[in-house]
Formats: C-alpha cells, sequence, structure tokens
C-alpha cells in the first residue's frame, strides 16, 4: 500500500497544464516577462532559494518548486497571471506556508506566488467597524491594530502570529474563539481577487446589509486558491470586551469533561473558549511549557469567559460549578491576566509540544456534532491500540472539532501504511457520527481522497462545476480539493 500522504496524483492533461515543462531559467522568455512584471530581484529560480517553497505545514507532503514569484502589488498580481493564463502554466498561490492540508504545496512545472509582500493595513474605520488591509498581513498584527480603537478581531488559528489573513480566508480558518465568535467567513465584508483571466473584482462592501447579487465572496471564502488570487480583505471588527476570565478543570475520565461541556451549553453560556487536551497532550504541553498543567488527568478543559464584567464573573462562577457538579479533580481560576495568558499559550503549544517526541507529526482535523465527542476521542484511542500508534488527542470541545495527532516518522512505510488504515478509519468514523472529514484545516492534498466519502454525487460534481466555470484551464492551484479531469 503506498501511503496517501507520500504523493499525489501528477498529470498535465488532467490539471489543463501543457504536455512540455515551461523553462523558468534566467534569460528564458517566460523568466524575462515575469522580471518584467515583479522585478528580477522578486523571482527566484534557483533551487537553493526554492528548498523553503516545496512543503507547508503538512507532514510528508513535498513538491520541489521550479518557480517562485513575490508579487509587491495587486497590479504585479494580475500580471503573473496573466501570464500563466496566456503560457497555460499552474499557480500556486502562498501566504507563509502553514497550511495543514498541503494546500500551498507546489505543483510540478508550476509557479508559486508568494503574497508574504503584500503586507499592509490600509485603513480601520471606527464608525463602521472595518478594517481593510493586504493579504499578506499576519493575522496577530490584524488584531493588534484593531486593538488602540477598542476594538477586536475575534478569529484566531493556533498559528495566528505567522499565518497570514488572506491564507486564513483561503481556509476558512477556524481558532479557539470559534464557538462563540465563528470563522474566518463570518468577518469577511468584502475581498479584491484577481481572476484566472487575470481580471480583478471586488466583492462585497462595507454595508451590514447587501443582497446585490449571489454572495460571490463567500465563494472565494475556503475556496484554497483554487478560483482566484485573493490580494485585499475588508474584515469586521467588534467591540473588544471589556472583561475576561479564564479556567482549568481537570477530570479522570473524558466522559465527564464532556458532559461538563455539554452542560455549560445547555445553561446558555457560550464561552468564548471551550478546549480540552486528552492525558498524552497535557503531559508533553507541560514538559514543554512549563505553566503547571496536571499531568495525571484524563482530559483538563480549558474555560473563557469574556464580556461585560458583571457577566463574566457569573459565568465564570457557574462553569467552575458546573464542572465539580461532573465530578472535576481540580477546578482552578487563572489569578491574573499573565497567568491567563500563560494557560491560554500551554493550549495553543499543543503541536509544538508534540512535535518534539517523533519525527513526523501529522495533526489531524476532523469535526463531529458535541454530543458525539466522547465517542469520536474513544474511538481515535481504540485506533492508536489496534494499529499500535502513539496518537495524542487535542481540540476545540465547544464546537466539536478535534485533533487527534499521530507522532510516527514518514520514513518508516511500514508504520506509515498503518498510520493511513487509522486516518482512514477515524473519517469513517467521524461520517458515521455526522460530521466533516475537516473543520478548519481545509481539503487541500491530504484529504482530497476523503472528500468523495462526505459528500453525495451531485454536491461532488457541483463542486467541479463551479470550478470549470471560473477556471476553465484548470490552473489555479490545480489537484487541490479534487482532481478536475480533462480540461473542457
Amino acid at each position: 500500500m503506498k501511503p496517501r500522504r507520500c504523493g499525489y496524483i501528477r498529470g498535465s492533461i488532467a490539471y489543463g497544464m501543457k504536455d512540455s515543462p515551461t523553462n523558468f531559467s534566467p534569460g528564458s522568455p517566460v523568466a524575462l516577462r515575469l522580471a518584467e512584471i515583479v522585478g528580477e530581484s522578486n523571482v527566484f529560480t534557483c533551487p537553493e532559494d526554492l528548498i523553503p517553497y516545496g512543503f507547508d505545514g503538512t507532514a510528508a507532503l513535498k513538491e520541489s518548486a521550479v518557480c517562485v514569484v513575490l508579487p509587491r502589488s495587486t497590479e504585479a498580481v494580475a500580471g503573473v497571471i496573466r501570464l500563466a493564463a496566456a503560457e497555460k502554466i499552474p499557480v500556486v498561490t502562498r501566504g507563509s506556508g502553514t497550511g495543514l492540508s498541503g494546500g500551498s504545496v507546489p505543483v510540478e512545472g508550476g509557479i508559486v506566488l508568494c503574497l508574504v509582500h503584500l503586507n499592509r493595513i490600509l485603513e480601520v474605520d471606527p464608525a463602521n467597524l472595518t478594517m481593510l488591509c493586504e493579504c499578506g498581513v499576519i493575522t496577530k498584527a490584524v488584531d493588534d491594530a484593531a486593538t488602540p480603537h477598542g476594538l477586536f478581531y475575534p478569529p484566531d488559528p493556533g498559528s495566528m502570529k505567522i499565518s497570514t489573513i488572506g491564507g486564513n480566508v483561503a481556509n476558512n480558518s477556524g481558532g479557539l474563539r470559534g464557538l462563540k465568535y465563528g470563522v474566518t467567513r463570518d468577518y469577511v465584508m468584502g475581498i479584491e481577487v484577481v481572476l484566472p483571466s487575470g481580471e480583478v473584482a471586488w466583492l462585497g462592501s462595507k454595508c451590514v446589509k447587501d443582497v446585490a447579487g449571489y454572495s460571490m465572496k463567500d465563494l472565494f471564502v475556503g475556496s484554497e486558491g483554487t478560483l482566484g488570487v485573493i490580494t485585499k480583505v475588508l474584515l469586521k471588527l467588534v467591540p473588544r470586551p471589556k472583561a475576561r476570565r479564564t479556567l482549568l478543570a481537570s477530570f479522570d475520565t473524558m466522559e465527564a469533561a464532556a458532559r461538563t461541556v455539554s452542560q455549560i451549553i445547555e445553561k446558555q453560556i457560550i464561552p468564548c473558549t471551550l478546549e480540552f487536551l486528552d492525558r498524552k497532550t497535557c503531559a508533553s504541553v507541560e514538559a514543554y511549557a512549563k505553566v503547571g498543567l496536571p499531568t495525571g488527568a484524563a482530559a483538563v478543559v480549558l474555560m473563557e469567559t469574556d464580556g461585560h464584567p458583571a457577566v463574566v464573573g457569573e459565568e465564570a462562577a457557574a462553569m467552575a460549578d458546573i464542572a465539580r457538579e461532573n465530578g472535576a479533580i481540580s477546578v482552578e481560576q487563572a489569578a491574573d491576566e499573565a497567568h491567563a495568558t500563560r494557560l491560554a499559550t500551554a493550549r495553543r503549544s499543543a503541536f509544538s509540544a508534540l512535535a518534539r517526541i517523533r519525527p513526523t507529526t501529522i495533526l489531524e482535523d476532523v469535526t463531529v456534532p458535541r454530543s458525539r465527542l466522547v465517542e469520536i476521542v474513544s474511538y481515535v484511542e481504540e485506533v492508536a491500540a489496534r494499529h499500535r500508534l502513539d496518537i495524542a488527542t487535542f481540540g476545540h470541545f465547544g464546537d466539536g472539532n478535534v485533533h487527534p495527532t499521530i507522532l510516527t516518522d514518514e520514513t518508516d512505510h511500514e508504520e506509515m501504511e498503518r498510520v493511513e488504515l487509522a486516518l482512514s478509519e477515524i473519517v469513517d468514523k467521524t461520517i458515521a457520527l455526522g460530521g466533516t472529514i475537516t473543520g478548519e484545516h481545509g481539503v487541500g492534498l491530504a484529504k482530497k481522497a476523503f472528500l468523495p466519502r462526505q459528500f453525495d454525487e451531485a454536491s461532488y460534481a457541483l463542486l467541479k462545476q463551479v470550478k470549470r466555470a471560473i477556471d476553465p484551464h484548470g490552473l489555479l492551484n490545480p489537484g487541490k480539493i479534487f482532481d478536475l479531469g480533462t480540461a473542457h
């Protein structure tokens, strides 16, 4: 059995590419034209310069890049796309490369369009609670720019200190605050996008109510670079919460932790954060971050409420009571802001902590209805035992998003075969529980083999119809999400 993650189907006809590879060497016609568009210093073709662009944050997915272009304006992006369209060259758009589905892994013979230099915040508009920025702005910088105005940008993916807002929009990224505040899509009011033809379109507005025509911006949010290149984003901001309380509860069973979460929601308390770590994750994080996490508990739940000070106090007390009623071993409230930050940072460091254990760390991403959380976590433990694998689990208890994290070694082909079998079984169980194969990482290359299991035939065909209508030659991020087949 060939591991799914160690390669993916390539094919110039299926992707609408030319049969003969493009010559990107310095002095070639294409290289010269790219240099005219973006400047010679912004075109990389030397092998040593291309190495960092051959992979993203996804384990075991790599492809050598042959040409990387770093435009510094929308006009330059449009020029590159027009050239690619004329020459039938595939283009893969890239931000910081933190993706976890292989979405920005290069395509053989294509251009990697890296947008990190489009990094300006163009406007903060407190009167309309919006911000306009370029796609290469770092996610945390968006919230930092909103703070002096008393405003808040809630989406907070784990990579927020390095991921770009354009990448967040392209993947509809979530985060720890998703339960209360939603995901990236909920904050996108407008986008500027370069279409596969090289035309530039603006979709959306500052208006809270806007139903003129199809909601086209929503089609591009989460499209993973397969329909267009997002260059600017108009974001909704909200008033910054005036108070926050953080609690940490530990339990001797995952069932008790899940009951606590369910009852918190049933009491109509919607915390901004309800996160969990299993025993293995907790021990790894404590060894890494040393913030005083209990390492003997079967499950640790991080609970955070924000809003008006009086309401925050009531909700924190109620959550602590619910945890104790469900047999919590301990319930700790952060003593101050610094302590709260340490606890939240500990949760955000779960992936980094686990990545220290084995050479390869595969961070998976499935979501089930909240009522089925215990079933999926228990099933992951069963699968790990059956396939003799080291799997830690953490995630967003509040919204049902679970991250089974497989600690392995991609050079051990026999073990990787067991990894593939385990992943396939976890996906099947997720779908059987009414879940989805990805809650926030996207499909990309890593999950495209699983997508037909979740979609019915008509829905899956509709995806391809949309792709063909907007990108008829299949040149934008080809082979991601699904294989288009022969171009029409």
